[in-house]
């Protein structure tokens, strides 16, 4: 009987490399693996981004694109949070289990609205009020984990702890669901169990999804594959 691990990899692997796209971040000198923080700032640096590009965008097609891509982004990140960065919180984070409730009430609403601007279509009248209603919530949530929530849990890690929770967080999201569930359960190990039974209907519905497009070496037009 194959594992969840061996699963993956056999299976779920290659249909993820077949249609996940993210922006990489650029390479630096050092070999130092990098603390969470940095990884989470470059995370919402990322989802800022692309709504900022469908919402300056006059093309429905390119606001399609980007609105998958964003979609993709944001329910990997915020169910990735939940299982791996919003435990470490609870554990070492002074009224942490007060801290992680709050955020888990903020990312259900979100999830909620994620979920209604994922199902529309961009040439819906609803659109870009429903992208805007959504970064309205997300932002001062994000600016909050950024100055205060991550940093009390980076004050409380030591360097190497800070680096293992994000590896484990950048593995975990592979896993997880590419599209917003929120009815799906938030405490472990449920969530896991639903993550690893919806992850692999989004992963191969985003097959044929469309996604934003890059330049190769000719100046050719072409689907973006940049695969992790």
């Amino acid at each position: 009987m194959r594992t969840p691990a061996n699963l993956y990899g056999s299976i779920l692997k290659p249909i993820h490399k077949a249609l996940t796209l993210r922006t990489v971040a650029t390479a630096t000198d050092t070999p130092t693996p990098p603390r969470l923080l940095p990884i989470i700032k470059q995370e919402h640096r990322e989802i800022h981004a692309h709504s900022h590009r469908i919402l300056h965008s006059a093309s429905p097609d390119e606001q399609t694109r980007y609105q998958n891509l964003f979609t993709w982004e944001l329910a990997r990140h915020v169910i990735g949070e939940e299982l791996v960065v919003y435990p470490a919180i609870a554990a070492h984070v002074k009224n942490g289990f007060k801290v992680v409730s709050r955020n888990r009430a903020e990312h259900h609403a979100i999830k909620e609205q994620l979920k209604v601007f994922q199902g529309l279509p961009s040439t819906d009248p609803r659109f870009a009020a429903a992208l805007e209603e959504l970064m309205g919530d997300l932002t001062p949530h994000m600016q909050r984990e950024e100055s205060e929530d991550f940093v009390a849990l980076e004050e409380a890690l030591s360097e190497g702890e800070s680096e293992e929770i994000a590896r484990v967080l950048d593995r975990t999201k592979a896993f997880v669901p590419s599209r917003s569930h929120p009815l799906a359960p938030v405490d472990p190990p449920f969530h896991t169990v639903a993550g690893l039974l919806t992850a692999p209907l989004d992963m191969i519905a985003d097959l044929f999804r469309k996604w934003p497009h890059s330049r190769d070496e000719g100046g050719k037009v072409r689907q973006r594959t940049d695969l992790r």
